[in-house]
């Protein structure tokens, strides 16, 4: 080959990456390898760059994964950091954001509810929250689940009485709620209760939920037991109550730690090419729940490994508790332990306990990790046989991947939408539901066909174009290309959606109605595939069980959807389709007039005295209620 030409040739795979080693600081940083089509195969970290990637370069790998990722690679990016602990957080974070295809990835990540007291108010509210601290006030948590603050919650309501309404109820009440009535509130709206004895109850909230107990438990019985030295009999019960809820507390689990106040228990079982990583939240000296997480992992990647990788995303969007539990020794453990307190400014403490409590929570977590991974695979093989019984009932090539199924509700032909499932081996897919808002105009009103049709010509259009579209860019359609469709109906509404695949060029997609019986009876349903008789399935059939709930889901979608979009059609305000009326001049109007009838009815000259509002749009206002 002519020098010329061979300096043409594009540098990929080891030869790139020795070519950029080159170039490469003695410092540590974060490296990045893309694939073909800039799709970002692979996230690290390094102490030192230069040496880290040159070992990529060398050829030799402990493992065929690793030689298949450098084989793709095409380019790299590197970002020099100040420290390797500044490195391993950055890691982390573009870990995250771009879900490389190579690296241990954390699923699932949702946030978890805490616990808020709102102080900016005379009287502080208890409430649940999830997201961003963006409300002024302090939080507790997290908890694993709604469950889990809902419990806490209501043991809190129960024995601090403190008042979980929205500001505009307080200040509304004129007499005390029912809350109070059944003695879960101190009604400090309507003075029932002075705001120094409620601060009172607060702070004895506040000290219980860091995790003091044992004290606020110890005031409440000297307290009862003087109300009841002093013949108060009926306050003296109150406390006593008060007292029982918190203590059931400590009774409803076994598994309450005596030895700290606030830690998080991780525990990773890997079997078979799957890891379950099980964590447990302790707060205040009490289980605050626990979660199942299924990273994504490689058959080759080792525990200590994925544990590792798994903290350092965990912790990525949540707050770092000062102690640390696991069954394995992490990756880099002390590593990230200097990045968290570098993160959060104080010392987090990473460690696998050998004996003791401790032990037994680590042993407990592994448990519930063992039997929470033998569930999910067990739960995947089922749903294989499945999928194999829906390929051979509807002769299909092979067991689908992606099931999209589909459903419309209306009633009289308003507020109609269209709804839209996934489900596949790993169940129901619902990240990817979507909603559809019915939009023709030229529809007759409860137009089933009609309805079904628009739904799926947007559906396939969108898919074709983004085919086209990445035929050119190598980038995959943001909804891949389903095995099957069910379609909820018979015999048209199959032709009408063939119709619009016809059209759009995507006929090669197998679609099925499903149609009830003429008594609408389960387990008499017949379905329809193009160019055969409708038959039915075995009334005893797991298969036909197996598509009678993704029948139901679809329905419970849309109707979910349709009534959600009635709700909110119902509490729409007139005011909200003036053009220049903003939330600010809607609520000037509002209170100047009462409702959004008192408004159609006021003249212009009283429009234009609302602050705000000036004679143009006064005009504007008072046009747009007559102008029909």
């Amino acid at each position: 080959m002519p020098d010329d030409m061979a300096a043409a040739t594009p540098l990929k795979g080891a030869a790139l990456i020795k070519d950029e080693v080159k170039r490469l600081p003695d410092k540590p940083g974060v490296y990045r390898m893309m694939g073909e089509d800039g799709e970002v195969l692979y996230v690290g970290k390094a102490r030192s760059l230069k040496k880290r990637v040159s070992q990529y370069a060398q050829g030799r790998f402990h493992a065929p994964r690793i030689g298949n990722m450098v084989h793709a690679t095409r380019a790299m990016e590197f970002i020099v950091t100040r420290t390797e602990a500044d490195a391993l957080l950055l890691e982390i974070n573009l870990i995250k954001q771009l879900k490389p295809k190579f690296n241990v990835l954390l699923r699932d990540d949702k946030s978890f509810p805490e616990i808020v007291i709102r102080r900016e108010h005379p009287a502080a509210q208890l409430r649940k929250h999830r997201g961003a601290h963006s409300i002024k006030g302090d939080y507790f948590g997290p908890f694993a689940s709604a469950y889990s603050v809902n419990k806490t919650l209501n043991t809190l309501q129960k024995a601090f009485l403190l008042r979980s309404c929205s500001d505009s109820v307080y200040e509304s009440r004129t007499r005390p709620c029912m809350l109070h009535q059944i003695k879960r509130c101190a009604a400090p709206c309507t003075g029932l209760i002075g705001l120094d004895d409620y601060a009172a109850l607060v702070d004895q909230a506040e000290d219980f939920l860091r995790g003091r107990s044992r004290l606020v438990m110890g005031r409440m019985a000297a307290e009862m037991q003087a109300l009841s030295d002093d013949m108060e009999f009926e306050r003296a019960a109150r406390l006593r109550d008060r007292i029982r809820a918190l203590a059931s507390v400590a009774q409803e689990t076994v598994i309450n730690p005596t030895t700290f106040e606030e830690a998080d228990v991780f525990a990773i079982h890997a079997e078979g090419g799957q890891a379950c990583v099980q964590v447990f939240f302790f707060r205040a000296g009490q289980n605050w729940g626990n979660r199942a997480y299924f990273p994504r992992v490689a058959s080759d990647d080792e525990a200590p490994d994925i544990m590792g990788a798994f903290i350092g995303q965990f912790y990525d969007d949540k707050q770092v508790p000062k102690l640390i539990l696991t069954n394995v020794v992490p990756a880099e453990a002390a590593l990230l332990a200097e990045a968290f307190a570098q993160k959060t400014g104080r010392k987090a403490e990473i460690a696998t306990p050998q004996r003791g409590e401790k032990r037994q929570l680590v042993d407990h977590a592994v448990t519930n990790a063992r039997e929470a991974l033998g569930r999910k695979m067990s739960e995947s093989s089922a749903q294989a046989k499945l999928l194999a019984g829906v390929c051979e009932a509807f002769g299909l090539e092979a067991p689908p991947e992606r099931i999209e199924v589909y459903d419309n509700s209306h009633i009289m032909g308003t507020n109609a939408v269209g709804g839209m499932i996934v489900a596949g081996p790993a169940g129901f897919q619902k990240s990817q539901y979507r909603k559809f808002n019915i939009r023709g105009t030229d529809l007759t009103p409860g137009d089933d066909f009609g309805m079904m049709k628009e739904v799926l010509r947007r559906r396939f259009a969108r898919l074709a174009k983004e085919e086209e579209e990445g035929i050119l860019s190598g980038k995959e359609p943001s909804f891949a290309r389903p095995d099957l469709l069910l379609i909820d109906g018979g015999a048209g509404q199959v032709a009408a959606v063939l119709e619009v695949m016809a059209d759009l060029g995507v006929e090669d997609i197998a679609v099925v109605g499903v149609a009830k019986g003429v008594d609408r009876d389960a387990g008499m349903e017949r379905f329809f595939i193009p160019g055969k008789e409708p038959f039915r399935l075995d009334h005893k059939s797991p298969v036909l069980y197996y598509l009678q709930r993704l029948r139901d889901e679809a329905h419970r979608f849309a109707i979910g959807t349709h009534r959600a979009k009635r709700a909110a059609a119902m509490i729409k305000n007139p005011l909200d389709e003036i053009e220049g009326v903003g939330p600010g001049r809607k609520r000037a109007l509002l209170a100047a007039f009462g409702s959004a009838r008192g408004v159609s009815r006021a003249g212009v000259e009283d429009l234009a005295k609302v602050e705000g509002v000036n004679a143009a749009l006064a005009e504007r206002i008072y046009g747009f209620f007559r102008k029909g």
